[in-house]
């Protein structure tokens, strides 16, 4: 029988996850959309979640194929939102597996949906890292000790550049 809660103890008397994210060996990949942005620019834009699946996936087949990995069935796992929502998402990661890419390569993806009720670990991660990371392209100027912690961890692509590879932004 498990538990329905998490507990982090951190008895250092640092109560934030920044040393457990800094000690973690993990590359993050992520996509920033500025809705905002993307209204004011475009007058019929593209729904953001699915650009956001669209870069997200490209930057992670690009550090598996760096890896030798993007031959190997690789899973997607995305936090469910609601009915409609999670057929169009499975959809658009979908089409782009299947070759609507800037490469046009089919990649070795599969979706999987996770209940929020699952308690998944790594979900929750990414919940923690999202924050920190929206805000240091929303309010650069702003104090971000999370981020500054995570900033070490972004991919760097094959010649050592985050942007456009650990950290894509759009527009």
């Amino acid at each position: 029988m498990h538990s329905d809660y998490i507990v982090f103890v951190d008895e250092s008397g640092d109560h934030s996850l920044t040393a457990l994210i800094d000690e973690l060996p993990l590359t993050v990949i992520a996509v920033v959309i500025d809705k905002r942005k993307l209204r004011d620019r475009y007058a019929h834009p593209y729904n953001p979640y699915h650009i956001g699946i669209q870069y997200g996936l490209e930057r992670v087949r690009h550090f598996l194929r760096l890896h030798t990995q993007h031959e190997t069935l690789t899973h997607g796992v995305c936090e469910a939102r609601g009915a409609k929502e999670d057929k169009d998402l499975e959809l658009a990661f979908r089409r782009v597996c299947a070759g609507d890419n800037r490469s046009a390569a089919q990649y070795e993806f599969d979706i999987v949906m996770c209940d929020k009720k699952a308690n998944s670990e790594g979900l929750q991660l990414c919940d923690l890292m999202a924050r920190p990371i929206g805000l240091s392209v929303l309010r650069p100027r702003q104090a971000n000790r999370a981020y500054s912690i995570l900033e070490k961890k972004f991919f760097t692509g094959a010649f050592g550049a985050v942007s456009g590879n650990g950290l894509k932004i759009f527009p």
